[in-house]
């Protein structure tokens, strides 16, 4: 018995024992058992052959999740893309694969992309015509496209025109300004 309970089930007051009281005397029993064992209280001691399991592991899961649940894959290849950083290279590809339903078939006509390199959007177009239409759209096109693939990828585009025809023909070449007498 504790030194704050009598013999008979009273407290020293004079009071019959509460739960309180009853609930404290079973924790000072408890903690004077693990004194003579030599461990602490709530800790048993291992088996001797090492056949045993360890008492703190954890035999099963739970109901709540768990990392050793099985995962949607999504979420693992979203893991394994932001442990190896892959992360930029997979937008930029994405960009370029959705590139029609992203910007819409008849732009995507008439519009190609080219280069992503740090938010910035090479793209070029078929014709002068064109390359001045995409210039008018390029903020349609820039919310279309960050609605499409995430805020943030394509920061500001760069329209390029077609490219003019080259003039420089076999290994040497003259400076200036190409043919000028053919075309009069």
């Amino acid at each position: 018995m504790s030194s704050t309970q009598s013999e008979n089930g009273t407290a020293p007051n004079g009071q019959a024992s509460t739960g309180r009281d009853l609930a404290h005397a079973a924790l000072e029993a408890a903690k004077a058992k693990a004194k003579e064992r030599g461990t602490s209280p709530g800790y048993r001691r291992r088996a001797v052959g090492g056949g045993g399991q360890n008492p703190r592991r954890r035999r099963w899961s739970g109901p709540g999740a768990d990392a050793r649940d099985p995962q949607p894959l999504g979420q693992l290849v979203s893991r394994l893309m932001r442990d190896r950083g892959w992360n930029e290279s997979v937008t930029t590809a994405r960009v370029f694969a959705q590139w029609a339903r992203l910007v819409g078939e008849d732009v995507a006509e008439h519009a190609q992309p080219i280069v992503l390199k740090d938010g910035e959007l090479t793209v070029r177009a078929s014709s002068t015509a064109w390359a001045t239409q995409l210039r008018l759209l390029q903020g349609k096109l820039l919310h279309k496209i960050a609605a499409g693939v995430g805020n943030g990828v394509v920061k500001r585009m760069r329209i390029q025109g077609p490219t003019a025809p080259s003039w420089r023909k076999g290994p040497r070449h003259v400076p200036g300004r190409g043919p000028r007498d053919t075309y009069g």
